[in-house]
């Protein structure tokens, strides 16, 4: 059996989800998260820069605390777990912004009512991916062997996303989505940012209770590669737990911000499933090969700016024959 053990105190985990609760709160009930809000880019780039600091400050920390408590070495060692895990699932998650921007588009929803239905959505995927990391971490303390299932499942599903990146799903064929509609009445229109209504005093959903689903939804599909992926880096809970809930809490706004240029990063998603892939193959060889955890910060960041760069430099190549 691999007993896994964490650093973190009781006290730390308390905190932490303290923290979490009242950005939450601050969001919901004092920045106008919980009214119809139209987010600007300049908003969105604030609250992005906002969040990378954060998570900045939280892995200096974390190593000032080590290195006064459990020496330098540890401090190195966590610190880079954390920023690693942190970069890994803040790119994963990528993917899914591509995912919000398809299913808002699907809908039609206005820019204005997008902003609630994601808050509700970064609360579900914050639930859900405490449960996935709770039951990935037993796995893996009570059956090692469990780290080389998520290897392969991870080389299949970017190989996957590799073969199926210029394919667009079709939500009109979504099995959750047809059977919501085959077994729920459901309003033709938006009724501002309500989910459920009542008409004639029957009780209808809204269109807007598809789209928080579909949300959900994407987000457990996105957790399904994600929890695995960090394992590659960290089996430690706290390490594992701060790292996604960082990249969870700024995906919101990083959608706001790249919503509108997701077309000009349209090679990032053969970089997400190449960096699937490496990870996926990295858990595979561990027993012959060890691979220090500052190559893997290194390597996934360099596929993600390679991608990046190539998307930005071939969507303005496409741009100016297009003005031409």
């Amino acid at each position: 059996m691999n007993n896994i053990e964490s650093f973190a105190t009781g006290p730390m985990w308390a905190g932490f989800i303290a923290f979490v609760i009242a950005m939450l709160a601050l969001d919901l009930f004092v920045l106008g998260g919980n009214k119809a809000h139209r987010v600007t880019v300049k908003e969105a780039g604030s609250w992005v820069v906002a969040w990378m600091t954060l998570a900045l400050t939280f892995g200096a920390l974390l190593w000032w605390y080590l290195d006064g408590t459990a020496g330098r070495e540890m401090a190195n060692r966590k610190a880079l777990e954390f920023f690693t895990g942190y970069l890994i699932e803040q790119t994963l998650s990528v993917d899914n912004m591509f995912v919000f921007v398809m299913i808002f588009t699907y809908f039609a929803v206005p820019p204005e009512l997008q902003r609630r239905v994601l808050l509700y959505g970064v609360i579900g995927a914050i639930v859900m991916r405490a449960g996935m990391i709770l039951a990935g971490v037993w796995l893996v303390s009570e059956f090692a062997w469990i780290l080389y299932v998520f290897g392969l499942f991870l080389v299949v599903t970017g190989i996957k996303m590799l073969v199926m990146a210029d394919k667009k799903p079709d939500l009109e064929k979504n099995p959750v989505l047809r059977w919501l509609r085959g077994h729920m009445r459901i309003t033709p229109g938006f009724h501002g940012e309500k989910f459920f209504v009542r008409i004639n005093g029957l009780r209808y959903a809204t269109p807007m209770f598809l789209v928080l689903v579909m949300i959900e939804v994407s987000d457990l599909v996105f957790a399904v590669d994600s929890i695995p992926a960090i394992f590659a880096v960290t089996n430690d809970p706290f390490i594992i737990f701060t790292s996604n809930i960082f990249a969870i809490m700024g995906l919101r706004a990083l959608y706001f911000l790249l919503a509108d240029m997701a077309e000009r990063f349209h090679l990032l998603k053969y970089g997400l499933a190449l960096v699937l892939v490496f990870i996926g193959g990295k858990m595979l060889v561990m027993p012959w090969f060890h691979m220090p955890v500052q190559w893997s910060l290194a390597i996934v960041g360099s596929i993600i700016l390679i991608s990046v760069i190539l998307s930005l430099k071939f969507s303005g190549r496409t741009l100016s024959r297009t003005k031409s």
